[in-house]
Formats: structure tokens, sequence, C-alpha cells
């Protein structure tokens, strides 16, 4: 039997102010130990470099990594508010496997009812996707896709040993294309969920810090 630090961090990153807000708004106490939140800036080289300096600090050795915020959905019938949890994170350096992903879809049910949680491969791009670069990567298997995730996690992985997960809130899908985010009803969807996701990612992190047998 083996268990993590009683006190073992957990680093919760995004990329955007927007997203930033829609996380401190919801922040509640949480059951596992201290929580860090870090805005990385956009796309996946600002995520990799802030995620790997943030990770030096030695009061986080062993967190566990969740990165968040909103994506692109990519599969139909996916609508903007729909929660993602990445059973695991794709882009051109690496694939990167998620941790107790069920454990995150049975918390996100519970802290935002009514709201469908889809699960499977969550892809990376260095740009807004959109029109056929959607069906090109639904194509691959990716059910969603967003600039930081993969960065996020491949990074987390490479700086040492760190359970690492992916919850993302669909802000647009295919037949509910967005300009930019908060101006129409599907970004502000999408914010109040983000906001209501805290207790779900405090429990998940809970679960890390329990024994293993």
């Amino acid at each position: 039997m083996s268990t993590q630090p009683a006190t073992a961090p957990l680093l919760i990153a995004c990329a955007l102010g927007i997203e930033h807000l829609a996380l401190r708004t919801g922040e509640r106490g949480g059951a596992g130990g201290p929580v860090t939140l870090l805005r990385t800036g956009m796309g996946p080289k600002a995520a990799e470099r802030s995620v790997t300096r943030r990770l030096a600090d030695p009061a986080l050795a062993g967190a566990a990594v969740l990165a968040t915020g909103f994506c692109a959905g990519l599969a139909p019938g996916m609508h903007p508010g729909d929660l993602v949890v990445a059973e695991e994170t794709r882009d051109p350096d690496g694939t990167v496997p998620c941790v107790e992903t069920d454990l995150l879809v049975k918390e996100l049910v519970r802290a935002v009812p009514g709201r469908t949680v889809h699960t499977g491969p969550l892809t990376g791009s260095d740009h807004v996707v959109r029109g056929h670069e959607r069906s090109d990567l639904l194509a691959t298997g990716a059910i969603a896709v967003d600039m930081e995730s993969a960065a996020t996690l491949l990074s987390a992985v490479r700086a040492g040993e760190h359970p690492v997960a992916a919850v993302r809130v669909v802000v647009d899908a295919p037949q509910h294309e967005l300009v930019r985010i908060g101006t129409v009803r599907g970004g502000i969807s999408a914010f109040r969920v983000l906001r209501s996701v805290l207790p779900a990612f405090h429990e998940w992190h809970r679960s890390l810090l329990l024994p293993r047998r």
C-alpha cells in the first residue's frame, strides 16, 4: 500500500482571463491539499513554459495537475455548456493518459446537474479550429479540441510524477460556432458551468490522497 503526501497540492491550469475569473469566483474550500490556480496564457507554447516553470517550485513536488477552461466540441450533438472529460490528451509531441476519469465524470454530474458530460480523447491545436478542421479532427477519434490541455499535461509528466487530468467546457460546437467568448448565450452558459466545477476538482484531488493498495 502506498500514499501520496497528505498535503500533496493541486495545480489547476487555465489560459484565458475569463477562464481564470470563472474559476476564481467559483472557488470553494477544498477537501484535499493546497490548491494553486495558474493562468498560463494562450497557446501550447505559453502553457508549456508556464507549467514547467511553476512545477519547478519544490512546493509543488508531486502536485496533481488539472488542465481546464473552454474548448471546441467536435462531435455532432454537442452544445455550449457541455463538459468534456479527457481520457487522454494528444498533440504532435505526444499522448498523455488521464487519471481517475470515472471519478471526475461522477463528481461533475453531481456538481453541475443537467449538463451532458462527454468522455474521450482531447486533442491540441496551435490555433482556433473552425469549419472543416473540426471534421478532420473528429475523424482522428478526438471529441474536442483546445490549445493548452495537451501541452499542460505533457509538461507535467515530463517534470516528474504528477497525476494529470483535463476537463473542458464546450464553448462552441459544429452547429454553435461563436465569434467571441462571452458575447452570446453559449459563451455565458459555458462561463457559468466552468464557475461550478471546482467541487468536482476538489473531490478528484482528494481521491488521489487516499491510500492505494
